[in-house]
């Protein structure tokens, strides 16, 4: 079994402030409280996270943290239509928050349901969080560094980033992602419903929309499960008018031919019903084979959904359009009908794009 370290060189008690919900909250919202020193870049290029070859997979939980309130434009269509999957971007709509925790001093949080098969132990766990820091208002970049995270039936604690923020700003957006290692909150709180509060995303309305949301991405050892080749990478890359396509290459997996695989995506301000954004997968130097789904069609697939191989995800809420957040979970086979020891996933927009964060997959080995 081969496994590697995350590349931040940081362990989860630097990214873990174990903080009862009360000294917590009242450090993150007071204005008194510093923010966390966080480096930042306008583009990281992807490279890998966490890698490993063991009996096990990779899972994730997801959710958004804003949603649409009253619509800006006649137009458009109603905001319960646009939640339940209907086409809407969210420039058209004054995004509001999403809260779930009845906790008055936490302006968003939303819940997701971690799945881990029985015996299963946590390897490694990433929390990503990002958002658009302007819409209607305008938040402090400073603020983006940090959010609540809770485990099933626990209370909040802080978690900060531990690596480069990307954040890059246009005329139009502010958009950020953020991340952090949270092995040790995982383990401790196995699977189960988490919940991520206080993502720096802005509410209101402006032409491009806000949008924000979170995602954990959790990789397992389990020796009822096969041996697999997992990998994690991550990155901020926007994808527009300047970078119509982008390729994310992972090579030494040394998949047999037939293999079993999933691909996992994360991004952000992808609008649902415009199309042209596209995925593909191939092993080697085979025919590139596009990933969609149910949920993802081929020619729109960054489309504001969170799902696996097309089904919805547990979570609350369980908004089908999430109005600028992916969270994307492929089935690999067809990509995997030959095998190979290297596999190229190529992104693509010809609209006005997204910004690209995370890429996760597991493949099974076959020995």
């Amino acid at each position: 079994m081969r496994k590697s370290m995350d590349r931040s060189g940081r362990g989860t008690v630097c990214a873990l402030a174990a903080l009862a919900l009360p000294t917590v909250l009242s450090a993150v919202l007071s204005s008194a409280a510093a923010p966390p020193p966080t480096e930042e870049s306008a583009r990281i290029p992807f490279a890998a996270r966490y890698h490993a070859t063991q009996h096990g997979g990779i899972t994730r939980a997801a959710n958004s943290s804003v949603t649409c309130g009253p619509p800006s434009a006649r137009a458009a269509e109603r905001c319960a239509a646009v939640q339940e999957g209907g086409a809407g971007a969210n420039g058209r709509y004054r995004m509001t928050y999403i809260d779930v925790d009845a906790d008055a001093r936490t302006d968003n949080s939303s819940r997701a349901e971690l799945q881990l098969p029985p015996g299963s132990h946590v390897s490694y766990a990433r929390l990503y969080w990002g958002g658009n820091l302007r819409a209607g208002e305008q938040k402090r970049p400073g603020d983006s560094g940090r959010v609540l995270l809770a485990a099933p039936g626990g209370p909040y604690k802080e978690v900060r980033a531990d690596t480069l923020t990307g954040h890059r700003t246009t005329t139009r957006t502010d958009g950020f992602q953020a991340s952090a290692d949270v092995t040790g909150a995982v383990r401790e709180g196995g699977a189960g419903s988490y919940t991520v509060g206080q993502v720096n995303a802005a509410r209101g309305n402006s032409a491009a929309g806000g949008w924000g949301g979170w995602t954990l991405v959790v990789a397992y050892e389990n020796a009822r499960e096969p041996l697999r080749r997992l990998a994690l990478w991550d990155g901020f890359q926007p994808l527009n008018a300047n970078r119509r396509a982008l390729s994310v290459n992972l090579k030494g997996l040394r998949i047999p031919p037939n293999a079993r695989g999933s691909a996992g995506v994360l991004a952000y301000n992808g609008d649902r019903g415009i199309g042209n954004d596209s995925l593909s997968a191939a092993a080697d130097d085979k025919t590139p084979i596009a990933l969609w789904d149910a949920a993802n069609p081929a020619n729109d697939v960054m489309n504001s959904t969170i799902a696996d191989f097309g089904r919805d995800t547990p979570r609350r809420p369980a908004y089908r359009n999430t109005l600028g957040f992916d969270s994307d979970v492929f089935d690999l086979k067809s990509a995997l009908r030959s095998g190979g020891d290297r596999l190229a996933f190529r992104f693509t927009t010809q609209d006005a794009g997204y910004l690209l964060g995370a890429l996760f997959v597991q493949a099974d080995t076959g020995r």
